[in-house]
């Protein structure tokens, strides 16, 4: 008896995919990703993402300056800034590709070998996008611990730490990883299920048949 099917697996991965999408589309434009407090103004909160530097009072709120010039931008944030793109760009198609291949959406007749092309092209792709976001927020991370733990820096310089943007682009990361996974696990089930309802072709034995006769 199979408590999950494979429609069932299908709807869940891409459920778990299109998560992952939301998530990295809002973790690329979050100006989250590192976070500073100064001992000296504990009222002063400063922001930093891939597009933008904020600073956060408590009198003025939140204001935000983007980078003056694209070609000054560290290698790390500008690194960060084409991953998340391309893992953006790639996590849309995943998810249009892997609905078409959606059982219960129609193509036609005669497409199932179609749909099962879709749902691993969809699979791929979403793993693409989910490596291609895990990499800058990585990246990210490692030249903050570098720098948070340089000794030729003094230590009452203030030290960027790790913003919540970070984590919530791990978390969609691994969504994004875990939803193709899914598809891969929705296409093995189904072709189990038609190689087990496959019908036998082996001859059977055939069962002597007599002819009665009568003697009269």
């Amino acid at each position: 008896m199979v408590l999950v099917s494979a429609k069932v697996v299908q709807r869940w991965a891409l459920f778990v995919s299109f998560v992952g999408l939301v998530i990295t589309f809002v973790t690329t434009f979050l100006p989250l990703w590192k976070t500073l407090n100064t001992d000296l103004n504990e009222m002063e909160n400063w922001y930093e993402g891939l597009w933008h530097t904020c600073i956060f009072q408590d009198e003025a709120g939140m204001q935000c300056k983007a980078f003056d010039s694209f070609l000054a931008l560290p290698p790390d944030v500008l690194a960060s800034r084409v991953l998340m793109i391309v893992s953006i760009g790639t996590g849309i198609v995943a998810v249009g590709v892997a609905f078409f291949g959606l059982e219960g959406v129609d193509l036609g007749p005669g497409r199932q070998g179609l749909k099962r092309g879709l749902l691993i092209l969809g699979g791929v792709l979403s793993w693409v996008s989910g490596i291609t976001t895990l990499l800058p927020i990585s990246l990210v991370a490692y030249v903050t611990v570098v720098e948070f733990w340089d000794d030729t820096v003094p230590d009452i310089v203030p030290r960027w730490e790790f913003g919540e943007a970070m984590f919530s682009g791990w978390f969609s990361g691994f969504f994004l990883v875990i939803g193709g996974t899914f598809l891969f696990v929705s296409v093995c089930m189904e072709d189990h299920r038609q190689h087990v309802s496959l019908p036998d072709t082996q001859e059977k034995p055939r069962t002597p048949q007599y002819l009665k006769t009568e003697v009269l």
